[in-house]
């Protein structure tokens, strides 16, 4: 794997930090602006807002930037931003770094996804969008619990301090690594060319099941930190421990996933999104116990994650001709239900039914999930002549009965 796809993961670690860390930072940001924890928490659907919008948006206009100059680009501006809201006055100024970093952000895993799969052959394109995505794995085991201890030792503000200089490593490692070539080599890949490509429903049903299942993990983790302290009652110092933890199931969710993906790509989101469902309303019920709540934390991240590398690499077999746009606009998809997810779950919380309603709010998104699932098996079952699509984007006279033996 060349040096520049790993280049291309640590921006994604170092930024991806950013788009978790709040959830072990509610507290201390709501207690220093003064606001409520719910309205705390819709920074975090302010940043996924950015993502949705920012991810087709910034992808299509750097289309035929070079690479490199795309990248530093995109990480100049998401380090102003977090200068600025390591600044911020009140909750009005973060709240519009917040937006902005997810627009940087959503145009550099647009940008970086692209240069990830032109790098390597065709054989290693599933890995190398797993590697870059592995970025974001890491950040939930090292750089949240990281921005979380910062925070409860030095301030929020320290946390944000701490990511832009991170970011800056980043980019200068970028400079040196990345090629500097167009995202597209092929001059066919225009925007209107690849919007083309993604007329399918298959596609769109993909991306409608990515919004669904991770939704589904994240509307508990984002209000996590709230759920153990106040429902749990572990104090602060655990916080972290746990986070990592999550964190932890994640990056073994990530390589079950990884190497589970290509053989088994529609069985993984249906026990993944499914295992979310019990496991959420597990930790509903069993949110006062220790334990549980240790065991579960576990298995969220774990099942949240192992549906990632299907979710990620089956968008660029369903449209091969959208190289760029694909890729984007399922980084759109994960941001919906990354901003509608916590959105919920601070209305359940403002509506009297406690932190621990959350877990729900992810049973019931993956309950949607788990059929979305299962109809994309269909439609690729159905086979070439009505329209079905196996997940590696196998040629179109393959027999519909070995599409099915591999889900």
């Amino acid at each position: 794997m060349p040096i520049a796809v790993y280049v291309l993961g640590l921006g994604i670690f170092t930024q991806g930090t950013s788009e978790f860390m709040l959830s072990g930072l509610l507290p201390d940001i709501a207690h220093d602006l003064g606001v409520s924890i719910p309205d705390a928490g819709l920074l975090i659907s302010a940043f996924a807002i950015g993502m949705v919008v920012g991810a087709p948006l910034l992808a299509g206009a750097t289309l035929n930037w070079p690479r490199r100059t795309a990248l530093a680009a995109l990480q100049s501006v998401f380090i102003a931003a977090h200068v600025v809201g390591a600044l911020a006055p009140g909750y009005g100024v973060l709240f519009v770094t917040r937006v902005v970093s997810a627009l940087a952000y959503a145009g550099f895993w647009g940008v970086a996804v692209a240069a990830a799969v032109v790098l390597v052959p065709a054989e290693a394109k599933a890995k190398a969008v797993a590697v870059v995505a592995s970025g974001l794995t890491l950040a939930t085991i090292i750089g949240v619990p990281a921005g979380t201890l910062l925070s409860q030792s030095s301030g929020w503000r320290t946390a944000f301090w701490g990511v832009a200089a991170l970011t800056l490593v980043s980019l200068l490692c970028s400079l040196f690594a990345i090629p500097g070539g167009k995202v597209s080599t092929d001059e066919t890949h225009t925007v209107c060319a690849e919007l083309r490509a993604m007329a399918r429903p298959q596609l769109w049903l993909s991306y409608a099941v990515t919004a669904f299942a991770f939704g589904a993990v994240i509307v508990t983790f984002s209000y996590l930190a709230t759920l153990l302290t106040d429902v749990t009652d572990l104090s602060e110092g655990w916080v972290p421990a746990l986070l990592a933890l999550f964190g932890a199931g994640g990056l073994i969710g990530m390589a079950i996933g990884g190497k589970v993906a290509a053989a088994y790509p529609i069985r993984t989101l249906v026990l993944g999104a499914g295992t979310l469902v019990v496991a959420s309303g597990l930790l509903a019920l069993t949110a006062e116990s220790t334990a549980a709540t240790v065991v579960l934390v576990f298995v969220l991240g774990l099942a949240g994650y192992v549906t990632n590398p299907v979710l990620q690499s089956r968008v660029f077999a369903l449209a091969p001709g959208a190289p760029t746009l694909v890729g984007a606009t399922n980084t759109s998809a994960f941001n919906v239900g990354n901003a509608l997810a916590p959105a919920l779950g601070g209305m359940v919380i403002s509506a009297g039914f406690g932190y621990a309603s959350v877990a729900w709010v992810g049973a019931a998104l993956g309950a949607v999930a788990v059929p979305g699932a299962l109809w994309a098996g269909h439609l690729q079952y159905r086979g070439p002549r009505t329209g079905g699509v196996v997940a590696q984007g196998a040629a179109s006279q393959e027999d519909p009965a070995a599409a099915r033996a591999r889900a």
